[in-house]
C-alpha cells in the first residue's frame, strides 16, 4: 500500500493536467468515483509514460468546440432558487416607542477652573505672552523673558504676515516654552498656544497675524535627596567640596543652577588637590506624586597630589629645569588646575612653541591621610622661529616712518632671541641688533641687550647717536598684564648733537658721552592693557645719569611721574584722564644733551602740536627742549552702534608746557582739542586722531592728525 501511495503521488505530479480533465468528465456522474478509480493501473505501473500520453482527441475536441459564455445571457430559473428583491413585499415599520427614562449628560465632580488672570508682555507685533499677574506664582519672569526672546523661532524668523507659517513656528515656541519651565522646575505646567484671530472655512481680511501664549506655570518643584557618588572620599575636604556644591534637599529646582554648581565642584577639586577627578552628568528623577525631584551626581575624587617638578620631551628646545622655572609653584606644592592652565598659556606665550599638551603623571600614589605627588609631563611641538616684519607709520608733523625688523626667538636655546632692525623715515634712520632672554632666572623677567646706531632729524636738533643699552625688566604683556611692573638698566651713549636755526640748518656740533642708570616702577589697576575701561595706573621713572660735554661734566638726574584713571559711565562712555609731571635737577640746561632734555608735543603728548614743538624756543623760534614738564589730557570714549558697537567717537582735550627751570611753569601752557574715531580689533582699538591747537605759535600747524594702534594713554 505504502508503494501504491507512492506512486499516486508521483502521478498527480506529472499529469495534472490529463488528471484535470478527467475530473471535470466525472462531475457529469450522479455516482461520484474515488480518487484512485479515476487513475488507472498503467499509471501507477508507469507514471511517466502515462503522463507523456497527454490529453485525449475526445478531450481536446470539446475544449475547442465550447462556446464562451454571454454575460448579458439571463440566469436559467432552474439554478435560481432565491426571489429577486423586487418580488419581495417588506413589511412595515411603527413607530419608535419613546424611552421611559430621559437622557443625561456626562457632568464632573469638579468644576473645570478657569484660566488665572494674567498680564500681557507683548514682545513684537506677533508674539504675545501671558503670565500670571502676581509675581509670586513666577518670581523668574524677567529672566524667562530675556531667554526666551534670544532663543524664540518666531522672533527669529521671519512668516511674511503668512499664517499657516506662523503657526508652525507658534508649535516651535511652544516646545520651547514648555521646556524652559522644566529648566526652572515647573514640572506640571501648562502653555496655552493660540494663533491668529481666524474663523474657520471663512474668508476675511485680517490684521498682521499673532500668536499668543498664556504660561500657567503651576507649582514649582524642590530637589527631594541629593546623591554625590562617592564624593565622600575626598577625605578631610569632603565638607568644603560639599559646601560647594550648593544645592541641598529643599531647593527649588533649577537645572541652571545645577549645572553651575557641578562647574564650581569641578573647579574646587582641581584646585584642592585633585587632578584626576571625574564627575558625571547629573541626572533628575522627578516624582510628581512629591512634587521633588531626586538628584544624582556621580563625583569620584580619584585620590589628593602634590606637584612635582615639570619634564619636556624637547629639553635640548625648552627643557624640563626652564619650564619649571615658568611655573608658579614649587615642588611639593598642592596641585591647582589653574596653576597647570597658567603653565600651558606662558609656554605658549614664549612664541617658539606650535602647541603644548600638559599631562600629569602619578609619581608617587596617595599613602593615608599624605597626598601623592605628579610630575607635569611637556608635550610640546615647535613653531615657526624666524619672522620678517615690516611697519609703516605717517603723521602730518613727524612725516614718514618705514620700520623692518628679522628675528630668530630661540637662536640661544632657551628662549635666547636675536634680532635685526631698522628705521627709515622723514626724521628718523636707525641700524641696530638687539639680545634678548626671556623668563630669564625666573618667570616674566627679560634681560635685553641692545645696540644702534642712529640718526635724528628733527625740528630743534641734529643728532648722531650711538647706544648701548641692557635692560632687565619684569613688564606687562598682551597676554600677561601685571599689577606691578619694574626695570632697571644701564646706558652708554655717545652722540654729536647740534641745535639748529630757523632754515633747518644745524649750528655747532657738540659731542656728549652720557652713562646712565635707568630705573622703572609701575602699578596698574586697570582692567585692559590696550582699551582700559576702569582703573588707574600709576608709574615713575628715575635715571640719574652723568655727562661729559668736550671736558664738561654734569650730574643730574631725570625724573618723571605719569597716572591715569579710567572711568565707565553707563553701557557705552569711558570718561579718562592722564597728568605727566617730569623734572631734571642737579645741572643747568646747556649742561644737558639736546636729546635728553624733556619735550612735550604730538600723539602721545599734547594732541594738536606737533612732535616735541612745545618748550622755550632759541633766537630762531626752534623750541630748545626744558628741565621741567608738565601734561594733562582728558577725553571721552563714546561707543556708537556702527559696526556691531565697534566703532567709538572720542572728542579730547589735552595741555601741555615745557619749563627751562626744574619745577613746572604754567605762563606758556598749550592747548590743542579735537575728535578722534576708534576701530576695535582683536587685539586692541586702531586710533585716528585730529586735533587743532587753540593757541597756536607761529611755527605750529592749523590740524594734526594721528594714527596709532591703542588708545592715546
Amino acid at each position: 500500500m505504502a508503494c501504491r501511495s507512492t506512486a499516486l503521488a508521483a502521478a498527480l505530479a506529472l499529469a495534472a493536467q490529463p488528471l484535470l480533465v478527467e475530473t471535470a468528465r466525472a462531475q457529469d456522474r450522479q455516482d461520484t468515483p474515488s480518487l484512485e478509480d479515476l487513475i488507472p493501473d498503467s499509471a501507477v505501473e508507469d507514471p511517466e509514460a502515462w503522463a507523456a500520453q497527454g490529453t485525449s482527441a475526445e478531450a481536446q475536441a470539446e475544449e475547442d468546440t465550447a462556446l464562451p459564455l454571454d454575460p448579458d445571457a439571463p440566469l436559467d430559473e432552474n439554478l435560481v432558487s432565491i426571489p429577486w428583491p423586487e418580488q419581495i413585499d417588506l413589511p412595515e415599520l411603527g413607530p419608535l416607542e419613546p424611552d421611559a427614562e430621559p437622557v443625561e449628560f456626562v457632568t464632573f465632580e469638579e468644576e473645570i477652573p478657569p484660566l488665572p488672570m494674567g498680564s500681557e508682555e507683548r514682545i513684537s507685533d506677533e508674539l504675545i505672552l501671558v503670565f500670571p499677574s502676581e509675581n509670586s506664582l513666577f518670581p523668574e519672569r524677567d529672566e524667562f523673558l530675556d531667554r526666551f526672546k534670544a532663543l524664540s523661532t518666531i522672533e527669529d524668523l521671519d512668516d511674511d504676515d503668512n499664517i499657516a507659517r506662523l503657526a508652525v513656528q507658534a508649535r516651535s515656541d511652544q516646545a520651547l516654552l514648555e521646556e524652559m519651565l522644566r529648566v526652572y522646575g515647573y514640572y506640571d505646567a501648562q502653555v496655552i498656544r493660540s494663533v491668529g484671530n481666524v474663523v474657520a472655512e471663512e474668508e476675511q481680511d485680517l490684521e498682521r497675524p499673532a500668536a499668543r501664549f498664556d504660561v500657567i506655570p503651576g507649582a514649582r518643584y524642590t530637589i527631594g535627596a541629593v546623591d554625590l557618588g562617592n564624593l565622600a572620599a575626598a577625605g578631610d575636604d569632603y565638607e568644603m567640596l560639599r559646601q560647594t556644591f550648593e544645592v541641598f534637599p529643599g531647593d527649588p529646582i533649577s537645572l541652571d543652577d545645577i549645572k553651575t554648581e557641578q562647574a564650581d565642584l569641578d573647579v574646587a577639586l582641581g584646585e584642592n588637590g585633585f587632578p584626576f577627578a571625574a564627575i558625571e552628568e547629573p541626572e533628575l528623577l522627578v516624582d510628581h506624586a512629591r512634587v521633588e525631584g531626586d538628584l544624582t551626581m556621580a563625583v569620584e575624587p580619584g585620590g589628593q597630589y602634590n606637584f612635582g617638578v615639570v619634564t619636556s620631551n624637547l629639553p635640548d628646545f625648552l627643557s624640563g629645569d626652564h619650564l619649571s622655572d615658568i611655573a608658579r609653584w614649587d615642588p611639593g606644592d598642592i596641585y591647582q588646575r589653574s596653576d597647570e592652565m597658567d603653565l600651558r598659556r606662558a609656554i605658549l606665550a614664549t612664541g617658539i612653541v606650535g602647541s603644548v599638551q600638559l599631562t600629569p603623571v602619578v609619581v608617587e600614589e596617595p599613602v593615608g591621610d599624605q597626598p601623592g605627588t605628579v610630575n607635569i609631563a611637556a608635550e610640546l611641538t615647535e613653531a615657526p622661529l624666524r619672522t620678517l616684519a615690516g611697519n609703516i607709520g605717517f603723521g602730518t608733523e613727524e612725516g614718514i616712518r618705514v620700520e623692518a625688523m628679522w628675528e630668530h626667538r630661540n637662536l640661544f636655546p632657551p628662549e635666547g632671541l636675536l634680532r635685526l632692525r631698522g628705521i627709515a623715515g622723514t626724521q628718523e634712520q636707525l641700524a641696530g641688533i638687539t639680545f634678548r632672554k626671556n623668563n630669564f632666572g625666573g618667570r616674566d623677567r627679560i634681560l635685553t641687550v641692545d645696540a644702534f646706531a642712529s640718526t635724528i632729524d628733527y625740528d630743534l636738533y641734529d643728532a648722531r647717536t650711538v647706544s648701548l643699552v641692557a635692560n632687565f625688566e619684569r613688564l606687562s604683556t598682551l597676554l600677561f598684564q601685571k599689577e606691578f611692573s619694574w626695570s632697571a638698566g644701564l646706558e652708554l651713549v655717545a652722540s654729536q648733537e647740534s641745535e639748529v636755526d630757523i632754515d633747518g640748518n644745524p649750528l655747532r656740533r657738540e659731542t656728549y658721552f652720557v652713562a646712565a642708570l635707568p630705573l622703572f616702577a609701575q602699578i596698574d589697576q586697570s582692567d585692559d592693557l590696550l582699551d582700559p575701561t576702569r582703573g588707574f595706573r600709576a608709574s615713575l621713572r628715575l635715571s640719574p645719569e652723568a655727562s661729559d660735554n668736550e671736558g664738561v661734566q654734569s650730574f643730574y638726574v631725570r625724573s618723571q611721574a605719569d597716572a591715569s584713571y579710567y572711568q565707565s559711565i553707563g553701557e557705552s562712555t569711558v570718561l579718562a584722564g592722564r597728568v605727566r609731571l617730569a623734572s631734571i635737577p642737579g645741572a643747568e640746561l646747556e649742561g644737558i644733551a639736546p636729546s635728553r632734555r624733556l619735550y612735550a608735543g604730538g600723539g602721545g603728548s599734547v594732541r594738536g602740536y606737533g612732535y616735541r614743538s612745545i618748550g622755550p624756543v632759541n633766537d630762531f623760534g626752534i623750541p630748545t627742549g626744558g628741565r621741567s614738564l608738565v601734561e594733562l589730557s582728558a577725553e571721552a570714549r563714546i561707543r556708537t552702534g556702527f559696526l556691531d558697537g565697534a566703532v567709538s567717537v572720542v572728542p579730547f582735550i589735552d595741555a601741555g608746557s615745557v619749563s627751562e627751570g626744574q619745577t613746572p611753569d604754567f605762563g606758556t601752557i598749550k592747548i590743542g582739542a579735537g575728535v578722534g574715531v576708534r576701530y576695535a580689533t582683536g587685539f586692541g582699538p586702531l586710533r585716528l586722531d585730529v586735533a587743532v591747537p587753540l593757541n597756536r605759535g607761529p611755527n605750529d600747524s592749523w590740524v594734526a592728525v594721528y594714527v596709532a594702534l591703542g588708545q592715546a594713554f
